[in-house]
């Protein structure tokens, strides 16, 4: 007697069941989690939103001048104007937008190109694990800020001009840890075991390597995109970076620096939303690297 195949109605029960335990799996792990890192998630889940819908929650343009410049803090504007007369606040939302969406654009490009090229020398080592293991020497070599401000000075100031550069830059970082976790896994059993039945390099590195090396990848990847935030936002501030009229936290503190002098803080209200986002990304990667640690929390 045959057992009859289950229908295709039946499979989409399945996934969703699926999909459902994974849900509830993600929600124990983050009601489970420190209070540190319940704070982190909250922190970039606001960000997120209103990266989002920032042209729905800003009151104003993005662009938009509003009234006379440096106004001071009032119902009219919550948090004042610029130096050119545009809302400080709607600033502040739009900014979210650009300068984290710019940040994480940057991040996944420089761990396309790093993880990749870090995975092939790791692999077939020899010459080509050599060749790029100096280029990265040279190009880490020289401070990256500095190097950046040069390469930018030279190719402009555009925003493919800076995800390309920078991506470029902090690639060799992920180069180098990417090559050190893959070489601890090249010389495993199973991956031999793999050479040994014939795979093909795209199937080692994509079903044996990269599963392997995933967890401290991760890790580094909310390590790096902080670094990239700050650097984006460092170049901004120093005219480099996201140019106007687009809205960036990097350039609102240096164009209302001048209102310290007068002990106005509106130019900390940028620079804390730059700090408060780093904190945030930073506990929940500090919880993610201990759980991947295998070490169990203290009682």
């Amino acid at each position: 007697m045959t057992t009859p195949a289950p229908s295709s109605l039946d499979q989409a029960d399945a996934v969703d069941v699926r999909k459902i335990s994974r849900g509830q799996r993600i929600v124990k792990e983050l009601l489970a989690a420190p209070l540190s890192a319940r704070l982190g998630v909250l922190i970039i889940f606001i960000y997120v939103i209103v990266a989002l819908f920032a042209p729905w929650i800003a009151p104003f343009g993005e662009s938009e001048i509003v009234g006379k410049k440096y106004l001071p803090w009032g119902e009219a504007h919550m948090l004042g104007t610029d130096n050119l007369g545009r809302d400080m606040l709607t600033r502040l939302i739009y900014g979210a937008r650009n300068t984290v969406g710019i940040a994480l654009v940057t991040t996944i490009y420089a761990f396309l190109l790093g993880g990749f090229l870090g995975i092939i020398a790791a692999v077939l080592g020899g010459w080509i694990d050599q060749l790029l293991s100096r280029a990265v020497d040279v190009l880490m070599a020289i401070p990256a800020l500095i190097f950046s401000m040069l390469l930018l000075s030279i190719f402009g100031t555009s925003v493919a001009s800076l995800i390309l550069i920078i991506g470029l830059l902090d690639a060799t970082r992920i180069f180098r840890i990417t090559r050190a976790v893959s070489l601890n896994v090249v010389v495993m059993d199973f991956v031999e075991a793999a050479r040994l039945r014939g795979e093909k390099l795209g199937w080692i590195t994509l079903r044996e390597i990269l599963p392997s090396i995933s967890a401290p990848l991760a890790a580094e990847f909310g390590i790096r995109f902080c670094f990239v935030f700050l650097t984006i936002s460092a170049l901004s501030f120093l005219g480099l970076g996201i140019q106007p009229p687009t809205a960036d936290w990097g350039s609102m503190v240096r164009d209302t620096a001048d209102l310290i002098t007068f002990e106005d803080y509106t130019p900390l209200i940028p620079a804390a939303a730059i700090a408060i986002l780093t904190i945030g990304v930073n506990f929940v990667v500090d919880w993610f690297l201990h759980k991947t640690s295998g070490l169990k929390d203290e009682l």
